[in-house]
């Protein structure tokens, strides 16, 4: 399991230096000494000292430093445990001059690396030790234990590793002071050349469209690496957008700007492309430019659907898709009463937000509870008790008919069973559509959604095309191959880096379990597995009326997905079950005895 080792760790972990014997691939995906070409450490040195403008957004950003110190520092070193203090398979952190490192036994063997997931800074110690990965237990993101690697997501960032030695029976590690402080590392990457004269083109401004080129980056692509994005800030997480709607496009970002200018990854603004020819290799946007590519790697995500109603023009009526409209919600919402029309997630947790901010909140979908569909009755009910808690109040079995406004700005939304809604803010989150329009004369295949068909290493139907995120259909490999769309944020990584390894020739399989989270009033519910063709059934294990429960999803007599309120890691141990192609049966779900055959 897991992927291969990272290229240097420790104190040598930098980025590819351009001096000496650096390499690339050239056009024929070969490998070839580069003349020389800039590195990451030059552009760095000519940034220092810098601010940098976010594209279109006018705020100065600090410079980043992605690379590890020239000077790791002092060595440091101390003995940790006794070789026989832990047993195969146990995790514990300890304390090293006063920083936290996770210290590992598997196999017989130590390792040590950064304590804390790089995404959001949750315990590793607390996520699930298996086959030479841990992963996190509030999102999923696992990492290599004897490297540090991320080799699944959400998050960019590696860990540091430090070295372990075994010496008359005393485990001890080794290290330097700033490496040890620093806990993060960026994968080894190289930089623009002007002997390579490819140009690899990324259309979309989220994190497919990142981790596809600082894979390319990783492989060693000395050509141009080019991401168009249509918006006005630099690539950032649109998952933040309904749990924190009140924030910027600067803070939202997955990178500062500095990072893409060390690693020489060029990110347009502004830039919505328009049409795409593939015989000519050709990518024109809205401005009238139009870029030549080599290959082209399309991660465009989706637009929320309108509201197509009588009314539904009127001022005040909100689509959530940007920083910008996060913004307008919360400014127009304060002291209002506000309609949120969809009972999944993003209406809900937009409603969360607002609840204690707005004069009322009121919640309008067909179901006859929230988050249905993913959820199943009993989990939905007790989400709906939460919120209702919180004063948010419900009108189930409805639609929105019409909406009614006073001088051209939204008064009252009435619903399709005659009831009237005093409505001064109306929030549409019923869902999205694939942002591919522009692809229809392009020849690349697609649905009749609008989603683009591509395989299990993201290549579409065109040579040298790729897609990736929420625009695709894929083979899901823990549904026997069965074609998905899969929204999540954790699978838009983990598209962007098996499209990337394609780009580079490097056939590697997406295999990423689906995971996702919803964060509501401080309680954060997460879920692994794939449950698309619907579930018969749903095993409770724990109490609903606390929040404090596992659900098991089952389709005839096998667990097909799992959620949680409370009890980590119990979906991190379902997901490394799901990626084994191990079955979790109906009968063990309430012993638990099922985790421990996670490493058999």
């Amino acid at each position: 399991m897991g992927c291969s080792g990272s290229k240097s760790e420790g104190a040598t972990s930098r980025a590819t230096s351009a001096q000496g014997d650096s390499k690339q691939r050239n056009k024929d995906g070969n490998k070839s000494v580069a003349s020389n070409p800039r590195s990451p450490e030059d552009n760095k040195k000519s940034l220092e000292g810098s601010s940098v403008d976010e594209p279109g957004y006018g705020q100065k950003v600090a410079p980043l430093d992605p690379l590890p110190p020239d000077d790791p520092g002092v060595p440091i070193e101390k003995v940790v445990c006794q070789f026989d203090d832990f047993k195969d398979g146990e995790m514990r952190e300890v304390d090293i001059d006063g920083s936290k490192v996770l210290l590992v036994r598997e196999h017989g063997e130590y390792h040590a690396i950064g304590a804390r997931c790089t995404h959001v800074k949750a315990p590793l110690v607390k996520g699930v030790l298996c086959n030479g990965r841990v992963r996190c237990p509030w999102h999923g993101a696992c990492f290599n234990i004897r490297t540090g690697d991320i080799e699944d997501f959400p998050g960019l960032d590696s860990l540091q590793k430090y070295t372990t030695v075994v010496e008359e029976g005393n485990v001890k590690v080794k290290t330097f002071d700033k490496l040890l402080k620093s806990k993060i590392r960026v994968k080894e990457m190289s930089c623009f050349s002007e002997m390579e004269e490819d140009l690899y083109l990324i259309i979309g401004g989220g994190p497919a469209s990142v981790v596809c080129a600082e894979t390319i980056r990783q492989e060693g692509f000395r050509g141009k690496v080019v991401i168009a994005t249509k918006e006005p800030h630099l690539p950032y997480d649109r998952t933040k957008l309904s749990k924190a709607p009140d924030s910027t496009g600067s803070k939202l970002a997955l990178r500062e700007a500095d990072f893409y200018k060390v690693y020489d990854i060029e990110v347009l603004s502004n830039k919505e492309a328009v049409s795409i020819d593939t015989m000519l290799n050709s990518a024109t946007f809205a401005d009238g430019d139009t870029i030549n590519y080599n290959k082209l790697m399309i991660a465009t995500g989706g637009r929320p659907k309108p509201l197509t109603v009588p009314g539904g023009d009127l001022e005040n009526i909100c689509l959530l898709r940007s920083p910008e409209d996060g913004n307008t919600i919360v400014e127009q919402s304060k002291g209002k009463n506000v309609v949120v029309v969809g009972t999944s997630f993003i209406g809900l947790e937009i409603a969360a937000y607002l609840s204690k901010k707005a004069k009322s909140v009121q919640v309008v979908g067909r179901s006859n509870v929230p988050f249905k569909h993913t959820l199943g009755d009993k989990v939905g009910a007790a989400m709906q008790k939460m919120h209702e808690e919180r004063g948010v109040k419900f009108h189930f079995g409805a639609e929105v008919q019409e909406c009614i406004g006073k001088d051209g700005k939204l008064s009252e939304v009435i619903l399709t069973t005659n009831e009237k809604l005093s409505a001064d803010v109306c929030i549409v989150g019923t869902g999205v559509l694939p942002s591919t329009v522009f692809l229809q004369d392009s020849g690349i295949e697609m649905n009749s959604r609008g989603h683009i068909i591509v395989d299990k290493y993201m290549r579409t139907n065109k040579d040298n095309v790729f897609a990736g995120g929420d625009i695709v259909e894929f083979p899901l490999f823990t549904s026997g191959d069965e074609p998905v769309n899969i929204g999540h944020y954790q699978m838009a990584h983990a598209h962007g880096r098996t499209a990337g390894l394609s780009m580079m020739e490097v056939d590697m399989e997406l295999r990423s379990v689906p995971f996702f989270w919803t964060e509501q009033y401080g309680k954060s519910l997460r879920y692994s597995g794939y449950n698309g063709p619907g579930f018969d059934d749903v095993i409770i294990d724990g109490n609903l009326d606390e929040l404090h429960f596992t659900a098991y999803y089952t389709k005839g007599d096998k667990v097909i997905a799992v959620a949680s309120m409370g009890p980590d890691p119990m979906t991190g141990h379902a997901a490394e079950m799901f990626l084994a192609g191990k079955t979790i049966g109906k009968e063990e779900c309430r012993d638990k005895e099922w985790t421990n055959r996670i490493q058999d």
